[in-house]
């Protein structure tokens, strides 16, 4: 997936997403959205923090991911908690179909982007960390930060 800096624009990140689970594998998804919908994703009224994804009769949909209407819409008003449907290829939800329901999987969000003026989501396909693997990142990245510091005052 060869990608130039300059066709992404990334609205915003699920950063919870990668404490609270292993992400195996990532995927890019269009979403089936509404005008007043986009408006507001490109204002960046969107929050993908509390979404996930499930497959529903070959398709897949994205709930709770909130965005919040668009001030300047006329009647269209949108309801900002709706479910979303993702574009994928036959292929991968096929597969997605089966990863899920297999124990411990499920599809979160990682990030919501526009690329080439389409609304993207990076769907992951995850399985849920145990406190003591959270408590061993949150340490290393601990140690790791200690140790660049150390560095740069070495280097002074």
């Amino acid at each position: 997936m060869a990608q130039n800096a300059d066709d992404i624009k990334i609205v915003t990140t699920n950063r919870r997403a990668y404490h609270d689970y292993h992400i195996s594998e990532k995927y890019e998804a269009g979403i089936e959205l509404v005008g007043s919908e986009v408006k507001s994703i490109r204002q960046g009224r969107v929050s993908i923090q509390e979404a996930y994804a499930a497959v529903e009769n070959s398709e897949v949909w994205v709930y709770s991911m909130r965005i919040n209407p668009y001030e300047q819409a006329s009647q269209e008003k949108h309801d900002p908690d709706r479910k979303k449907r993702l574009l994928l290829h036959k292929r991968e939800i096929r597969k997605l179909r089966v990863k899920t329901q297999e124990r411990g999987f499920t599809l979160i969000p990682l990030r919501l982007y526009f690329r080439k003026n389409l609304a993207k989501l990076e769907i992951g396909l995850a399985r849920g960390k145990k406190q003591y693997d959270k408590r061993e990142a949150i340490k290393k990245k601990e140690d790791t930060r200690r140790m660049e510091r150390g560095l740069r005052e070495r280097n002074r």
